[in-house]
């Protein structure tokens, strides 16, 4: 029993919680963060988001199982392993949406269930149909960001930036391709058989896309801090975000990373500590603005 609630809790995948921290973009930036009843409306936002996605990836570890089968690395997870059934994911799916819907009536807030929804519809829409379509489904990963940040924003009543949206969504698209790379120089002649679109990309295109994004996102920021900083001397995170975005290019070229961006950023030291520095500094400039 105990290991079967192991393999329910690995198949939830809550080290992937991490990317809803971008449910407190809009907070920090509007340097609002600090005020107690936006960070508890930023917690049940983002706890409501997080039991929605687990949601979404037990929906698609059912849809992918065959695939991950084939894959050396998701081959291991509890459902494509056989340690669960497509009946134990699917209640525990269920479940995690039941725990989002009561958390999202707390925040008492339309327009957060409908970002949710939208959440959850994207990715159901993405993992049954729009991830066979070459391109469209990276932009679809990257209107997920989007959406989380969307939901800190009106979680808490904040007009969210469009400059803020442009950088979370070219960061997506950036880390979006990189991980179509890896997928294709990992899994090499059987890539198709695990991911029916990776037989749609190529390394040179995904090297082009990844090098129009890289730079499309590092001048978004650089814009973003310049002409319209939310906070007093924001241009000065600009060499941790120029840094971070080179260290992870380095991972995914010359360490063959990127497979997935959340262990990639936990598994290195220098990224960790790279954003661990723009988040202290991000939080004191804005705390100095006040």
């Amino acid at each position: 029993m105990t290991a079967k609630l192991l393999d329910l809790l690995i198949a939830a995948r809550p080290r992937q919680w991490v990317k809803n921290l971008f449910v407190f973009a809009a907070p920090v930036f509007a340097v609002r963060f600090v005020e107690p009843e936006v960070m508890l409306r930023s917690l049940l936002a983002f706890f409501a988001l997080s039991c929605a996605s687990s949601g979404v990836y037990l929906v698609n570890d059912v849809v992918d199982r065959d695939a991950d089968r084939q894959h050396p690395d998701k081959r291991k997870r509890p459902l494509a392993a056989g340690r669960l059934s497509v009946t134990d994911c699917a209640l525990l799916a269920l479940g995690f949406w039941i725990v989002a819907a009561a958390l999202l009536l707390l925040l008492r807030t339309p327009a957060a269930i409908v970002v949710v929804i939208a959440y959850i519809a994207l990715n159901l829409a993405y993992s049954l149909y729009f991830k066979h379509k070459v391109v469209i489904d990276v932009l679809l990963l990257a209107l997920g960001f989007v959406l989380r940040v969307l939901l800190g924003g009106v979680a808490n009543h904040i007009e969210v930036s469009p400059w803020l949206i442009l950088c979370t969504f070219l960061l997506a698209m950036f880390l979006g391709f990189s991980k179509r790379r890896h997928e294709l120089l990992v899994l090499e002649n059987n890539a198709h058989m695990h991911r029916r679109i990776l037989s749609e990309y190529e390394p040179y295109f995904l090297d082009q896309m990844i090098a129009v994004t890289t730079a499309s996102t590092f001048l978004s920021y650089c814009l973003y801090t310049i002409l319209t900083p939310t906070f007093q001397y924001m241009e000065a995170t600009i060499p941790f975000v120029a840094y971070g975005i080179l260290r992870y290019l380095y991972l995914v070229h010359r360490r063959e990373k990127g497979g997935d961006p959340t262990e990639v950023v936990l598994s290195d030291r220098g990224l960790l500590l790279n954003l661990l520095l723009w988040i202290v500094l991000v939080f004191a400039l804005a705390g100095y603005s006040r």
